[in-house]
């Protein structure tokens, strides 16, 4: 009787070991699925300096770093704001989004969501829903409806814009506006 139950007793500790499998190659493909990112921070104050030079501090709520992707990106989920110095370190213009994305490797920025880019030195301001900012070639540029207000007028850009990443000498995609004209009586 007692080697009956021992022999039970061991058919059933072999059948339950081996029904509970550990396949490498599955538990890979479960975790590869997983999007997680390997750094995360809240809360987060960037400076950011170019030959010793301080131009400019990027602010945002929560930040996401994806390093072991086959194209490493950071991701600000509850958006971004960048503050721009001039070369006397004075605040010259900055950018703000709901929403971005950093791709490293193409330096390309994609900033979305009520997206505005002011120039308070000029008094230009651009509003737009998706920008991208190609640090590589100092280009900004939408595909969708932009405004830019400045003191020349508003304009509108209905399949976007381009511009240098200063905001200068910008074009506008389909472009439509209202201009001021300074109407000047001679005596």
């Amino acid at each position: 009787m007692n080697s009956l139950r021992n022999i039970i007793l061991t058919l059933t500790i072999i059948i339950i070991l081996f029904s509970c499998e550990n396949d490498i190659e599955r538990i890979n493909e479960l975790t590869d699925q997983l999007d997680l990112p390997e750094q995360t921070g809240y809360n987060v104050e960037i400076t950011y300096s170019d030959s010793g030079k301080f131009i400019g501090k990027l602010f945002t709520p929560e930040l996401n770093k994806y390093s072991e992707v086959k194209d490493p990106y950071i991701e600000f989920p509850k958006g971004i704001r960048v503050i721009f110095y001039d070369n006397n370190e004075k605040f010259e213009s900055y950018i703000k989004s709901n929403y971005a994305i950093y791709h490293e490797r193409k330096e390309l920025w994609e900033i979305r969501n009520d997206v505005v880019a002011r120039n308070v030195i000029k008094g230009e301001q651009l509003n737009t829903e998706q920008l991208f900012w190609d640090q590589k070639n100092g280009i900004i540029y939408s595909d969708k409806f932009s405004k830019i207000v400045n003191e020349d007028g508003t304009f509108y850009g209905e399949n976007g814009f381009e511009s240098k990443e200063n905001l200068s000498k910008w074009k506008l995609k389909g472009s439509k506006g209202t201009v001021n004209v300074n109407d000047e009586q001679q005596d």
